[in-house]
């Protein structure tokens, strides 16, 4: 395991809100959240991690990068004989 060295850093807004995202989808700090994608950037870690499972039925899925509307609801209800 890695010695933890704490620090302050200064980062763009756009950065911090990837790293608060990404921490929030694999339910670790912002800190390790950032440790993880640069050693996924410099190919020290492989990038395809298994999903952390869902608390309970109520859980937030990951971000997906699309907007789901009214439409994709609709379709797959029509899909799924609802």
């Amino acid at each position: 395991m890695n010695a933890t060295i704490r620090t302050t850093l200064s980062l763009d807004e756009d950065v911090m809100i990837l790293a608060q995202q990404t921490a929030r989808r694999e339910r670790v700090s912002v800190g390790k959240a950032l440790s993880n994608l640069v050693r996924e950037k410099q190919g020290m870690m492989p990038t395809d991690k298994t999903p952390a499972k869902l608390r309970s039925k109520y859980s937030l899925l990951p971000a997906r990068g699309e907007v789901i509307t009214s439409e994709h609801v609709y379709r797959l209800m029509e899909q799924e004989g609802i």
